[in-house]
C-alpha cells in the first residue's frame, strides 16, 4: 500500500491550504508535520529536502515535490482533477492561475501593517468584484452547467470554492451580485469529500490568528526567501558547471537565433515601456 502524503509547513493555511483543499476533495487521507522551530526548517534545508531551501513541501510518490504550482498539478493530474484533454488542462490553468492571483491577496492580507488592511480589503473586494468574479459568473451562466471545466470537478473549481469561502469570511456578501456564483458555491460546498473538509474537525485550517502571524513573520519566515544565484553558485561549488550548462542551453539553435539581433526577443524595461505599461493598466 503506498504511502499517505506527508505535508510540510507550519500549523496554517498560507499556501499550503489550497493543497489541503485538494487532497480532502479528491478524498485522499494525507498526513502532515508542522514546521513549528527554525531548526525543523534547517533540518529540511540542510537535508536537501528542500528544492530552493522552501516550504510548502509534499512527499509523495517517492518525491519530494515543492512550489505550490507544481504540487496542485501533479494532484490534480493524479487523481484526474485536471480535464481530459490538453483543451480542457488549459482552461483549468487559466482559471486557477487567475483565482490564485486573488487568493494571494487574502493569504497576505493578516500580514499587512493594521493601517493597510482596510485600504487593502477594499481594494480586494473591488478586484473580486470587478476582474475576477465576473469572469467565472459568465462562464456558468453561459455553459448552464454545475462545473466550470468539462461538467465535472476540478482544481479549478477547488481553487475558486476556495478563494470565494476566505473572501466571504472577511465580506460575507461578496457574492451578492453574482447569483450563478452563490448557486455554484452551495453545489461544490456539498460534493461530499468536500463537504467533509468543510466540517468541524478536519484538517481544514482556520484564519490565522496573531499568535501565527507573529510566530511566521519573526520566527520561520525569515528563513523561508530563496538562495540568491550567486550564493547558491558559491555553496555549491558549481559555478563552472553551471556556467557550462548556460552555454549549452544558449547554444541550442532555436534559442541562440533568439538571442540574436533582429529577433523578437525584447530589450531590458526602459522608462518609455513602464510608463506605457502604467498609462494601460
Amino acid at each position: 500500500m503506498a504511502a499517505r502524503p506527508k505535508l510540510h509547513y507550519p500549523n496554517g493555511r498560507g499556501r499550503m491550504e489550497s493543497v489541503r483543499w485538494l487532497l480532502a476533495a479528491a478524498g485522499v487521507e494525507f498526513d502532515e508535520e508542522f514546521l513549528e522551530t527554525k531548526e525543523q526548517l534547517h533540518k529540511l534545508q540542510d537535508g536537501n529536502h528542500l528544492l530552493f531551501q522552501q516550504v510548502p513541501m509534499v512527499e509523495i510518490d517517492g518525491m519530494k515535490l515543492v512550489q505550490t504550482r507544481s504540487i496542485l498539478h501533479y494532484i490534480a493530474d493524479k487523481y484526474h482533477l485536471f480535464g481530459k484533454d490538453l483543451k480542457e488542462r488549459t482552461l483549468i490553468d487559466m482559471y486557477v492561475e487567475g483565482t490564485l492571483d486573488l487568493l494571494e491577496l487574502i493569504i497576505m492580507h493578516p500580514f499587512l501593517k493594521p493601517d493597510d488592511q482596510q485600504k487593502e480589503m477594499v481594494s480586494m473586494a473591488q478586484k473580486a468584484k470587478i476582474r475576477y468574479f465576473p469572469v467565472f459568473e459568465k462562464i456558468l451562466r453561459d455553459h448552464g452547467q454545475s462545473f466550470l471545466v468539462g461538467n465535472q470537478l476540478s482544481l479549478a473549481d477547488v481553487i475558486l470554492l476556495q478563494t470565494i469561502l476566505a473572501l466571504e469570511e472577511k465580506i460575507p456578501n461578496i457574492l451578492s451580485a453574482f447569483p450563478f456564483l452563490q448557486e455554484y458555491s452551495v453545489k461544490i460546498s456539498n460534493i461530499p469529500t468536500i463537504k467533509r473538509f468543510l466540517e468541524p474537525g478536519s484538517k481544514k485550517k482556520p484564519p490565522p490568528d496573531e499568535i501565527y502571524i507573529v510566530k511566521v513573520s519573526f520566527g520561520l519566515h525569515s528563513t523561508l526567501p530563496s538562495l540568491p544565484l550567486s550564493l547558491l553558485r558559491d555553496n555549491l561549488n558549481l559555478h563552472q558547471e553551471f556556467d557550462a550548462f548556460t552555454t549549452r542551453i544558449s547554444n541550442i539553435p532555436t534559442i541562440r537565433k533568439s538571442r540574436q539581433p533582429g529577433s523578437q526577443r525584447k530589450p531590458p524595461l526602459d522608462g518609455h515601456f513602464v510608463t506605457l505599461v502604467r498609462n494601460i493598466l
